[in-house]
């Protein structure tokens, strides 16, 4: 049995890849069956972002589980799929190097936005989604537990998260400085989930006096949306006429495709300024609508570009972020090897007791000379004596536990003591 990851990655592959592979939230469960219907695959978890898209999962035959996977992400591309040569987009670890790498997806060092505050939310958020839908078992609860914790502790103990740590944050800080007054400006929010609702809430934070208009597929989504930053839902039809007053256009769905094109623009606008951020995956706007006169079109590119200006505060901070990482993660190995051999220290000590039980039993008539107190004690002194005997065996197996010596100890117990 092993633990594997396999992903694709913004640093691997194009945004428009990323789009077709990616996972929206209402299509998790399907995604969960779907790899719970593979014959090698006991567990999984699958995190779903706008710049990765990675499944963990437990398997029986590691070669035969990450073939399997791979055909997941393979089917994902539809028909036209085999044009991608997935194979050189993906990566794959296992075991420990997929522990550590979890360890630091959740800590925010592996991340396009070095001390990400999003994505230990969505890591918790993916698993559990997956635990919801009983695809997370305990191999894989321990695992992302553990990482949760690791990921929270960096962010306590470092200042790796100071400061711009989300695309809501980036997009704010972009659209300050490219519009005069942030916060006299009308925005039209594309899109009402869970991406669109952190940038709504984090605008209305930087500038409260803002004008929202908010349009979403889901148009109950909106006015809830809508109501929560004081704004107004509108249909998706009402795109155009929007847009003819908009200052500010932000867009984040899951649509398959764009959604805003040169058409929604037009041209009415008589070239005053339109700052437009695209934070879709795959794109929510037509490039071809940066070539209107007055617009201004910022994609994810343009952010993370944004991001690695801010990013050297937080360099400095990755050795202590990383020195925090291998600490869990030797705790969390110690936890494994704990686990692992717990079932037969269990049976061990479950076996002698069973003998000392019975033993007792046999000679209680020799002992009914004794009173309650003096039969109370010849019960400890033989618990004593047992807990005493065990302790050794004990330590030795935890210690050597996940070596080759540990699994000859253990082999000799079951053997020694017919477990």
């Amino acid at each position: 049995m092993s633990v594997v990851v396999v992903g694709c990655h913004e640093r691997d592959a194009s945004l428009d890849l990323l789009g077709e592979l990616a996972i929206s939230d209402d299509a998790l469960p399907k995604a969960l069956r779907s790899l719970g219907d593979s014959a090698e695959i006991s567990e999984a978890v699958v995190l779903s972002t706008c710049l990765r898209t990675e499944v963990y999962a437990v398997v029986d035959r590691f070669h035969d589980g990450v073939e399997d996977i791979r055909r997941f992400f393979q089917a994902r591309l539809g028909p036209q799929g085999a044009e991608h040569e997935l194979d050189d987009l993906l990566t794959v670890a296992y075991d420990d190097a997929a522990a550590r790498h979890l360890f630091e997806v959740a800590a925010g060092i592996d991340s396009v936005l070095l001390g990400e505050g999003e994505i230990l939310r969505q890591v918790r958020h993916a698993y559990e989604r997956a635990a919801g839908e009983r695809a997370a078992g305990p191999v894989l609860s321990g695992l992302f537990r553990h990482a949760l914790e690791a990921g929270k502790r960096v962010r306590s103990d470092t200042a790796i998260a100071r400061g711009t740590t989300s695309i809501a944050h980036i997009a704010v800080a972009l659209a300050g400085q490219r519009l005069a007054d942030l916060s006299r400006a009308r925005v039209l929010l594309v899109g009402a989930g869970e991406a669109g609702a952190g940038l709504a809430t984090t605008i209305a934070s930087a500038a409260p006096g803002i004008r929202f208009a908010v349009a979403s597929r889901a148009r109950q989504r909106a006015d809830a949306l809508a109501a929560t930053v004081g704004g107004r839902s509108i249909s998706l039809a009402q795109l155009p006429s929007e847009l003819e007053r908009a200052d500010l256009l932000v867009t984040a769905t899951s649509a398959p495709g764009p959604v805003v094109g040169p058409n929604e623009i037009g041209t009415s606008r008589a070239g005053r300024p339109l700052l437009v951020i695209d934070a879709g995956v795959p794109r929510d706007v037509d490039p071809a609508v940066a070539d209107i006169e007055g617009v201004t079109l910022l994609d994810l590119d343009d952010l993370n570009a944004f991001a690695d200006q801010e990013m050297a505060g937080r360099r400095a901070e990755v050795p202590r972020a990383v020195a925090i990482v291998e600490e869990e993660l030797e705790r969390y190995r110690a936890n494994v090897l704990d686990r692992s051999v717990a079932p037969l220290v269990a049976a061990l000590r479950g076996r002698a007791e069973a003998l000392r039980v019975a033993e007792l039993e046999r000679v209680s008539g020799r002992l009914s000379s004794l009173d309650v107190d003096q039969r109370a004690l010849v019960d400890e002194a033989t618990r004593r004596v047992l807990a005493k005997l065990l302790h050794e065996p004990t330590v030795q197996l935890k210690e050597a536990a996940g070596s080759p010596r540990g699994e000859r100890l253990a082999e000799a117990l079951r053997v020694l003591f017919a477990l």
